[in-house]
């Protein structure tokens, strides 16, 4: 295996501007000089920190989903889960899509992650190219915003705050290793250097001889590889290096991140109407919405958890909706108001977007849990389902807005 040429050029991912790639001191980090996104780092240590880190969460990924997760224990009865066992209750109870949502986001997509990672950098460290390494190393960074365990644990929280006022939890081996298992995805997502591993896994290609004129350059969506603007406009065109199709912008970016939005906006109402669980105690039901839930840990003194919840699940679906809908109307207007500061706002949205399904998560520990007949159940609502489809729509439509498209129209207003 002969490593890539370095590039010399290297466009900015949310504002196309062109930078010159520069070797870097260890542990320095590149950003654009204009929008402040973050470029690429210091190429050391390329394989042995992730594969290492990734081969470590495998083990604990297995120790997490074999051996209990928690117990449940009251009047003298107990009920045992595993992670998947909320999933399962899900497809139980009729609610397929939050089982399939759950189970993806909990368990099968973090597996995914850590096989691709070593699929891709076992065969790097000995100096071999994975089979398909290019569409390998696109699908990891594909899955990573859907790989929730960090969202996950914080819902299972506070599901053990809401239980713990009247029954006892223990927490088992799955449960620690789950903990584990996040810090060692972490850590691998951390020292992962995607622009470095491109050098390894991609076509050989030379671009030394492209000049970094912004206006006649076009960034690949899957490596970032740089190409002439006339390659990207032509159909069918893909990338040299990764073999993704070639566009300039996202293909009907504005229209796309309208429809998902709009959608998400009315699925909005009813995840608020509708009950999201209802908790039935000696043949008696008790319907929760959100802001209802909300309420109960107020009235519980339960106030860190409560303005948790009321952050991730009130709030911030609607911020996104706001800040989304901001954006496409000014890029739609051709506004050059404060391009940097819209570019910022964007980058919040993605970040932000995954952490609302805190309650999702929530409700499947709760449904997975409490299951003792007719002394207490829980069971999940409509509104849940209604709540889960706000989350990925959203997300789903930050990521169809393209923020390059920011700076096209402040620079043609500019100009």
């Amino acid at each position: 295996m002969s490593e890539l040429r370095q590039p010399n050029i290297i466009l900015c991912h949310e504002c196309d501007l062109a930078h010159e790639v520069r070797a870097l001191p260890s542990g320095l980090k590149a950003f654009c000089r204009r929008c402040g996104a973050h470029l690429y780092n210091a190429r050391t240590d390329v394989f042995d920190q992730p594969l290492a880190w990734a081969l470590g969460g495998l083990v604990l990924f297995f120790v997490a989903n074999f051996f209990p997760f928690m117990t449940f224990k009251m009047e003298g009865r107990e009920q045992v889960n595993n992670l998947v066992s909320g999933a399962i209750e899900f497809w139980s109870a009729g609610y397929w899509e939050l089982a399939v949502l759950v189970f993806l986001a909990s368990t099968l997509l973090p597996l995914c992650s850590l096989l691709l990672v070593i699929y891709v950098l076992l065969p790097l460290k000995f100096r071999k190219v994975p089979w398909m390494g290019p569409l390998a190393l696109r699908a990891l960074l594909a899955l990573r915003p859907w790989a929730m365990m960090e969202v996950y644990l914080l819902g299972v929280l506070v599901a053990i705050v809401k239980l713990t006022d009247f029954a006892d939890i223990v927490l088992g081996y799955g449960f620690y290793a789950f903990i584990l298992l996040i810090l060692t995805v972490t850590a691998a997502n951390v020292t992962l250097r995607p622009d470095s591993i491109w050098l390894h896994v991609g076509i050989d290609v030379d671009n030394d001889g492209v000049q970094p004129d912004a206006q006649a350059l076009a960034g690949c969506h899957g490596c970032g590889h740089v190409v002439p603007l006339a390659d990207a406009e032509r159909h069918g065109s893909t990338c040299p290096r990764c073999l993704a199709a070639l566009h300039h912008r996202k293909p009907n970016s504005l229209s796309r991140a309208w429809a998902l939005l709009i959608a998400a906006f009315i699925f909005y109402i009813p995840a608020n109407v509708y009950p999201i669980m209802t908790v039935i105690s000696f043949g008696k039901g008790t319907p929760d919405t959100i802001m209802s839930g909300v309420v109960h840990l107020i009235e519980f003194n339960q106030w860190p958890i409560a303005i948790l919840v009321f952050f991730a699940s009130v709030f911030v679906p609607i911020l996104k909706i706001l800040i989304i809908g901001y954006l496409l109307i000014s890029v739609q207007r051709g506004s050059n108001w404060r391009p940097r500061q819209r570019t910022v706002a964007y980058r919040l949205t993605e970040f932000i977007g995954r952490w609302s399904m805190i309650d999702i998560f929530m409700i499947s520990i709760l449904v997975a849990l409490v299951k003792l007949d007719a002394v207490a159940t829980i069971e999940a609502g409509p509104g849940a389902v209604a709540f889960a489809a706000v989350v990925i729509l959203t997300m789903l439509s930050a990521m169809a807005f393209d923020p390059r498209l920011i700076w096209d129209r402040a620079e043609n207003a500019h100009g």
